[in-house]
């Protein structure tokens, strides 16, 4: 509640300001961003530890756990700053670091589609 207060202060001063001040607004979105990012990203290890070990315990390969662990980081990250981008009336630039994150999670995720596609050859009867 205290993130979601925070935030919605810092939406109503980037409102005002808009009028008024355009760059400060603007300067005072993206630190809000920038902090509530943050705040949560502190609180994430308490979920990643919990996902090791049910990767773990289910003899998942450690591999496998971190590639969908960094393809989960790059569409946050991307997100954020997509819609920073946008905040700054970029909306084409935008697009562009979308698109370059969709690029790079497909890069990331062709060995695991590799690994799936294999094994479902060996299933299957010849």
């Amino acid at each position: 509640m205290q993130l979601v207060g925070f935030g919605l202060s810092a939406t109503i001063l980037a409102t005002v300001l808009r009028s008024y001040a355009p760059q400060f607004a603007m300067f005072v979105a993206l630190l809000a961003g920038i902090l509530l990012f943050t705040s949560v990203i502190q609180n994430i290890s308490v979920v990643l530890d919990m996902l090791r070990g049910l990767s773990s315990s289910a003899h998942i390969d450690s591999g496998f756990f971190s590639t969908v662990l960094k393809i989960i980081g790059i569409a946050y990250i991307v997100e954020f700053a997509g819609q920073v981008a946008r905040d700054a009336g970029e909306g084409a630039l935008a697009s562009k670091i979308e698109l370059a994150g969709k690029i790079s999670i497909v890069i990331l995720a062709i060995p695991i589609v590799n690994d799936v596609v294999q094994s479902l050859m060996h299933l299957l009867p010849q």
